[in-house]
């Protein structure tokens, strides 16, 4: 949906755990296909991803403070 709605400019970078959906052919290709970068994080490191989410943690929460006020 983010493809069709959003039309990412190529050179895009989709970062990713290693889970199967996103380690799959089908998704590679699609990636490919629309010219966007694929990064996964590294095997077996479940802290790669954690100061991004960390950060986005904190902007959601940042957000629902300022809709609601």
């Amino acid at each position: 949906m983010a493809i069709t709605n959003e039309r990412p400019p190529e050179g895009v970078i989709f970062h990713s755990d290693r889970g199967s959906q996103y380690a799959s052919y089908d998704f590679q290709d699609l990636l490919r296909e629309n010219r966007i970068l694929q990064s996964m994080s590294a095997k077996g490191d479940c802290y790669d991803n954690a100061c991004a989410e960390s950060f986005f943690a904190t902007i959601k929460k940042e957000l629902v403070i300022i809709i609601s006020s």
